[in-house]
């Protein structure tokens, strides 16, 4: 880990890669790269970091959309279609991509964080990936608009508004930086492949400050206008339908099958809009379903066939396709890598390692639960 981020320090632009058809010129913007490297210049030598121990309490993140917002309810009748799929097997390449973030610690003016991206594709029943990063952000309220402008700059079309970056909270920073990445990649992937299955990590619902409706509307486009089809896996969803799960309503219907829900609002509020048609996915035998968004502007038989090519050319375990599992494991960050990561950062800029009590142990022992803020 520290070798990586010592030749990380002497960062160029991606060079081009072997990617399925016209995957050739993705490259991170220098920009980019010269904003990792100046974030981390604002560090003074002999501070205070304090390392950052992630547990699954004290790992905030921004609310998602299913948490924020109600889908279904009693009044729009929604209306149940099992389909049944049949695996299609024409060797159509499948790039899944996911992107992690990682708060790294806390010095006296901001936070250190880690970005790490990964792209996974299977071409002709081999499986390739491209790992991008870990790179590393000092991120403090001096900095915080300009690093978040450069973001949007190359993640969304439309330049961002002052108001608009003032927005962001050092304490969510890590996971929306990452979500703006991954939104570029998602983009550039769109642009540079043909026939191709696009998977992703999460929905298609749009209508966010970090993804709005017209970023969205033009991915989309961009994909179909290069026969690419975009599928949208979340893993956990909370969505649910007269009291009960959504994917608790495919377990009586035989896979591999879609369940077709109809009959739902296209808009959730004044802002946030559902571009993608929702499924419930049960892609092989075992216990896991999915919910699964695809394109709403593709018919039906061409989502259908979609969902067939995924099967036949992909590896599916508890119906979860292989590439968009390697990608999330290939992004994450691991103990042992957050671990060389704080130590690279301490030694580089000999900053002093301190560890703040944790005032709820103090206080309550046993019984002091929660974020330490």
């Amino acid at each position: 880990m520290v070798n990586l981020l010592i030749e990380q320090y002497q960062y160029t632009t991606t060079p081009k890669y072997n990617f399925p058809h016209s995957i050739q010129d993705l490259q991170l913007p220098q920009q980019f790269i010269e904003l990792s490297l100046r974030t981390l210049r604002n560090i003074k030598n002999g501070k205070l970091f304090q390392p950052y121990i992630p547990t699954q309490s004290e790992n905030p993140t921004t609310p998602t959309l299913e948490e924020t917002t109600l889908l279904f309810n009693r009044s729009t009748q929604p209306k149940l279609k099992p389909i049944p799929l049949k695996p299609i097997r024409d060797e159509t390449p499948i790039i899944a991509v996911d992107v992690s973030s990682m708060k790294i610690g806390e010095t006296e003016i901001g936070i250190l964080c880690a970005i790490r991206a990964a792209i996974v594709w299977k071409q002709k029943q081999q499986y390739h990936y491209l790992r991008l990063g870990p790179f590393p952000f000092h991120i403090t309220d001096e900095n915080r608009n300009e690093v978040y402008h450069l973001f949007r700059q190359y993640s969304f079309l439309e330049q961002p508004t002052l108001d608009y970056t003032n927005t962001l909270s050092l304490i969510y920073a890590p996971t929306r930086l990452g979500s703006l990445l991954e939104r570029w990649l998602q983009m550039d992937i769109a642009v540079q492949t043909r026939n191709s299955l696009i998977l992703w990590d999460g929905s298609l619902t749009a209508g966010t400050q970090d993804f709005p409706v017209a970023v969205m509307s033009q991915l989309l486009e961009t994909a179909r206008s290069r026969f690419n089809t975009i599928l949208a896996f979340t893993k956990n969803t909370r969505l649910r339908l007269l009291g009960h799960c959504l994917t608790d309503y495919i377990h009586k219907c035989t896979p591999p099958c879609l369940l077709e829900i109809n009959g739902y609002p296209m808009a959730l509020s004044n802002a946030l809009r559902l571009l993608g048609n929702i499924y419930v996915a049960k892609l092989s035998e075992g216990n896991c379903s999915f919910r699964l968004d695809i394109d709403r502007k593709l018919p039906l038989e061409k989502a259908v066939e979609a969902t067939g090519r995924l099967m036949g050319n992909d590896v599916l375990l508890q119906s979860y396709p292989e590439t968009l599992r390697l990608a999330h494991i290939y992004s994450t960050f691991t103990a042992n890598e957050v671990i060389g990561i704080q130590r690279f950062l301490a030694r580089t800029h000999r900053l002093k390692i301190v560890t703040k009590p944790n005032v709820r142990k103090l206080l309550f022992g046993p019984f002091g639960k929660g974020p330490e803020n």
